[in-house]
């Protein structure tokens, strides 16, 4: 009776050329154009998310105060997404989705979320350095898997609940840190408010991802480019009229010509701050939403991996954040508590195919 060959080891080279088949043949199937806009869109998630960040915190370093200007900079510049959104009825030969009672009650609702939410985070880089508020942030990732699992029924696995405990690890970390980065002008009371808001703000984040699933689900039925688009015109829309009363009731659009005369710099770097904080963030919110369409909610994660390390290196480098020993140990275990997720994304997706 003849022996069966035994199975060898797989070599290095071996999964290398695997690797590279795979890649080549996944090229293949896509025109160059679709690579090109990946490509781009990538680099949108990439470069404007953490200058949003770090503009964020550029505004309150020099001299800005208003939390509600912050968080209404982030939604000011829905119209660009809006831009994107009328070409693509043309493109895609298709038509506006229909808005019902319960559709349009659904943006309302994620609207006054997000303009929540955006508050928040506001408070945060208000009062925390953004190396610090960028690692605390990443820990809606954990809000996420929570929401999913618990609103969408998605599936949990290990690897899963692995990234949870891994980056609620990572941010007891920085917990532990909090005397190496404070500023010398925020008091501990302030700072502990910044960790706070940063989580809730996380927190906020997570359950409005679900929620924005479970509309696509519920209430919409499909998901492609252009009612990904949608949903995000009109969420920000919301938030955008939501926020701009908070603006008005604070009486901030009239504080703002003092802070343009008090800024560091001047009138004009006080404008361009906030000109480019809206830019920069409606291009990370497209950039995400192509990317999705484009490729997978995995490669979104790996971005998303890698652009808090990129905040946090930034922050060091362009704004003399201060990084601790801790710090760093807590930006690793966060990278791996990503990895642990993207892993567990990517075995789940699999599974269910």
């Amino acid at each position: 009776m003849e022996e069966e060959p035994s199975n060898l080891p797989v070599s290095l080279w071996g999964r290398v050329s695997a690797f590279e088949t795979r890649a080549r043949e996944a090229y293949k199937r896509k025109p160059i154009s679709h690579w090109i806009l990946l490509v781009l869109s990538s680099a949108a998630m990439l470069i404007a998310f953490p200058a949003s960040s770090l503009l964020s915190r550029v505004y309150y370093a020099n001299g800005g105060t208003s939390k509600w200007i912050i968080s209404w900079v982030a939604v000011a510049g829905w119209p660009l997404t809006a831009l994107i959104l009328f070409p693509t009825y043309l493109v895609c030969k298709t038509s506006p989705t229909p808005l019902t009672l319960k559709l349009t009650f659904s943006y309302i609702v994620l609207g006054l979320l997000s303009a929540a939410d955006n508050l928040m985070y506001a408070y945060a880089y208000a009062y925390l350095p953004a190396s610090t508020a960028s690692l605390l942030a990443s820990s809606s990732l954990v809000f996420s898997a929570l929401f999913g699992y618990l609103l969408v029924k998605n599936k949990l696995n290990a690897a899963i609940v692995n990234a949870v405990v891994v980056i609620t690890a990572a941010m007891t970390i920085i917990a532990l840190d909090s005397d190496s980065d404070r500023y010398g002008n925020v008091t501990d009371k302030q700072y502990i408010w910044g960790f706070v808001w940063d989580i809730l703000g996380s927190a906020l984040h997570g359950l409005i991802f679900a929620l924005s699933e479970l509309v696509f689900v519920k209430l919409v039925g499909r998901r492609s480019f252009h009612v990904v688009l949608e949903q995000q015109v009109m969420v920000s829309l919301f938030a955008f009229v939501f926020t701009t009363i908070g603006v008005t009731v604070n009486n901030d659009f009239q504080g703002m010509k003092y802070e343009a005369r008090s800024f560091e710099g001047g009138k004009s770097s006080y404008y361009l701050v906030l000109i480019w904080s809206t830019i920069s963030f409606q291009l990370g919110v497209l950039g995400s939403v192509a990317v999705l369409f484009l490729s997978s909610t995995v490669l979104a994660g790996v971005l998303n991996a890698i652009r808090v390390p990129l905040t946090s290196i930034a922050a060091v480098i362009l704004l003399k954040d201060p990084m601790s020993g801790l710090k760093i140990l807590s930006l690793v275990v966060t990278f791996w508590g990503f990895g642990c997720y993207i892993y567990g994304s990517s075995s789940s997706s699999k599974d269910s195919s």
